[in-house]
């Protein structure tokens, strides 16, 4: 009971910005992976770089739905 009364509550720009935060290091993640699937793509073979350029495509857009649902940004 009195843990929940010591939470602090952050404010909507405060939330915003340690969600940039959050965002850019997917962001990150997303085009090394993308990287390393076309570095795959020119030394091993095609259809083991396009599965990690695919895997690092679906990680940028699973992010970004979760952006768009979560701050409800409208297009």
């Amino acid at each position: 009971m009195s843990r929940e009364k010591n939470k602090k509550k952050l404010t909507s720009q405060q939330e915003f910005e340690i969600m940039k935060l959050v965002l850019d290091k997917f962001l990150w993640i997303g085009f090394g992976i993308m990287t390393y699937g076309v570095y795959l793509m020119f030394s091993e073979s095609t259809p083991i770089g396009l599965v990690w350029m695919v895997s690092g495509i679906i990680i940028l857009f699973l992010f970004t739905r979760i952006i768009v649902k979560e701050y409800e940004i409208i297009k």
